[in-house]
């Protein structure tokens, strides 16, 4: 099968990326505009696999005639696209009061927009052959996170998004899920995770010395959703958190 990544040169999704090429399947990603970081992970991809088709595509999700033209590239160099994996994300931290309009609706195109414009340009193909899997990337803090209004409502329209359609495509052979991530080992957390939130982390998540969670365990649940064993996981929201979803 092939993949389609947004926010596939870093963090989650590079891995998602690399996960997939480690288990055989050619991947198309996106990527904002960082080329170095694409090229490592094209580099990395055909390490892991010789002959793995893997390419990187500059895409502002939010842009829905960039999504268009960029998914009818996609579908010309790889003919089908079978998985959509929507990751990209960014997050603009403020309290509601000093929010301004550029930082609700940079997160909202990014985190929501983005993904729903995705989605609608692979659906048409996804139709014609009558299977596809979208797992789409949340957050715990979709249940809402102080200074994080924005980043917060974003997310949880994405699952809103992805129930939907969850009942609007199973009966065509789609399935539609969410996954939901705790704190990971990644540029995003490492560059705006409070530090009372991390000793928070270590301290309630049940798991051993509260540790992060590893890409390479996220990576391989996106996998099995979009795999065999997953074929009958439809309209679900799947934590991966350790155990612990609540956030300080």
């Amino acid at each position: 099968m092939n993949y389609f990544v947004t926010g596939g040169s870093r963090g989650i999704g590079a891995g998602i990326v690399l996960q997939a090429v480690r288990e055989g399947h050619d991947v198309a990603f996106a990527f904002k505009g960082n080329r170095e970081a694409a090229a490592k992970v094209e580099a990395e991809a055909r390490a892991l696999r010789p002959g793995a088709l893997c390419k990187g595509y500059v895409l502002d999700v939010g842009d829905p005639e960039a999504v268009a033209a960029v998914a009818d590239q996609v579908l010309a160099d790889f003919e089908s696209i079978a998985v959509v994996v929507n990751c990209a994300g960014i997050n603009r931290a403020n309290l509601v009061i000093s929010m301004s309009d550029e930082e609700w609706h940079s997160v909202f195109a990014t985190n929501l927009h983005g993904p729903f414009y995705v989605i609608r340009a692979f659906l048409s193909s996804m139709l014609a052959s009558r299977f596809g899997r979208i797992i789409n990337v949340s957050s715990i803090q979709h249940s809402g996170a102080a200074g994080q209004a924005n980043y917060a409502a974003s997310k949880a329209g994405l699952h809103g998004l992805t129930l939907s359609l969850a009942k609007e495509y199973g009966r065509k052979g789609i399935t539609a899920n969410v996954v939901v991530p705790g704190f990971f080992d990644t540029d995003m957390t490492r560059e705006s995770m409070p530090a009372q939130a991390k000793e928070y982390w270590a301290q309630y998540c049940p798991m051993p010395k509260g540790r992060m969670g590893r890409i390479d365990e996220l990576a391989t649940v996106v996998t099995f959703l979009a795999g065999p064993g997953g074929s009958y996981i439809n309209g679900q929201v799947i934590p991966v958190t350790g155990g612990l979803d609540w956030t300080y």
